[in-house]
């Protein structure tokens, strides 16, 4: 037998097993950062993806209800991304022509409201800021209209990629919606137990997303109809881009419905003085509370429920790695992420039945959404 390596038999089981359990978490570490790295290297193919993978999730249930109604699944494909075309054309042009024509008045306003919280509050923090977010506004604008009408090489290399990408994005989500039935039975044609896990695993993660979006886009267009009500009836200027604004934020919890509302209360503020900010206040604050109380319980009880640290977190982490657009699509990857956990604890990613139906749609049913972070429902976006 042979001798030992001189101290290992003094190395206690506890910190052997801390030593093993740090390696591990340094390889899956660095794994991760080399899928971060490598994601980011191909970021002209991965968003277009991604974004496709999301509509997808969202589009689904259309197609499905087209097809059911005796379309081919191409032609029902086919429509569908009509209709999300016409949705993105539509709104493009909604949020471009708020922001060509009213971004500098709402950056006029924003300002002016800074500048009169400095005057009576002695140059205090809310009034720097609110002069330096109207600034920041101010020059956002003055690079759209800078890329529109001047046609600046940057402006027209920004319009290349936005437009390319979105083609790409467009045809993954026909193709997706026309041949995602027959990825399950790909997946599943891996060597067991591999196959069926790995299925498993994709419904769950799929039908968290598909959730999350579809929930977050119905709140996202209610409060954004209410808001806009409410600004309308108070005649507050720019309502139509501080809705546009408000449905944006509303796909970055916490963050986007603070910074919406808080951009429509100075502009209140600035424009029609202090009655009326204090009445915008009260009309952000009733939506937030119709929001919190109504919507999101009803909404968003079928699908996946996040805690807020994990909201914020998820947020900040995907901001620094991909700015904006990763604090967009945090959340629903995250809520995917929590979903998988999830089940895992309870033994629900085992194999699939043979129908094809998820087996483990109820398996999260009992998980403690305070404690593990997430909690979901029947997960009827699981069939893609």
């Amino acid at each position: 037998m042979s001798a030992a390596p001189p101290g290992q038999q003094d190395l206690p089981p506890a910190l052997r097993t801390a030593a093993l359990w740090s390696a591990a978490l340094l390889l899956v570490g660095a794994v991760a950062a080399g899928v971060v790295w490598l994601c980011v290297m191909l970021r002209f193919a991965v968003v277009p993806l991604i974004v496709s993978l999301l509509g997808v999730a969202l589009l689904h249930p259309l197609s499905e209800r087209l097809h059911r109604m005796g379309l081919h699944r191409a032609l029902a494909a086919a429509l569908t991304t009509v209709v999300l075309l016409v949705a993105i054309a539509g709104g493009g042009y909604l949020f471009v022509k708020a922001l060509m024509d009213q971004a500098g008045d709402i950056a006029a306003a924003v300002e002016e409201a800074g500048r009169e919280l400095s005057d009576q509050f002695g140059n205090l923090l809310p009034g720097e800021v609110a002069e330096q977010g109207a600034l920041g506004l101010s020059d956002l604008a003055q690079r759209f209209s800078g890329a529109f009408s001047q046609g600046l090489v940057t402006g027209l290399s920004l319009a290349a990629q936005i437009v390319t990408g979105g083609v790409l994005a467009l045809v993954l989500t026909f193709f997706l919606l026309r041949d995602g039935h027959r990825f399950p039975a790909l997946v599943a044609s891996l060597p067991e137990p591999y196959g069926g896990r790995l299925l498993a695993l994709a419904r769950t993660a799929y039908a968290a997303m598909a959730g999350y979006m579809r929930g977050t886009t119905m709140v996202a267009v209610i409060d954004s109809v209410f808001i806009l009500i409410g600004l309308l009836i108070l005649q507050v200027p720019g309502a139509v881009g501080l809705a546009v604004l408000v449905f944006l934020g509303a796909y970055v919890p916490f963050v986007g419905a603070f910074l919406s509302g808080t951009v429509a209360v100075l502009v209140a503020f600035a424009d029609r003085g202090l009655a009326i900010a204090v009445w915008t206040l009260a009309v952000v604050l009733a939506v937030q509370q119709i929001e919190g109380n109504f919507l999101q319980p009803v909404i968003q009880s079928r699908t996946v429920s996040l805690h807020p640290t994990v909201v914020m977190l998820a947020i900040a982490g995907g901001a620094g790695v991909a700015g904006i657009l990763g604090a967009l699509l945090a959340v629903p990857f995250a809520a995917a992420l929590f979903a998988i956990v999830a089940d895992s604890r309870h033994g629900g990613l085992g194999s699939p039945d043979d129908d094809g139906t998820d087996a483990d749609a109820d398996a999260g049913k009992g998980a403690d959404a305070g404690e593990a972070g997430t909690g979901r429902g029947d997960g009827d976006g699981g069939k893609g």
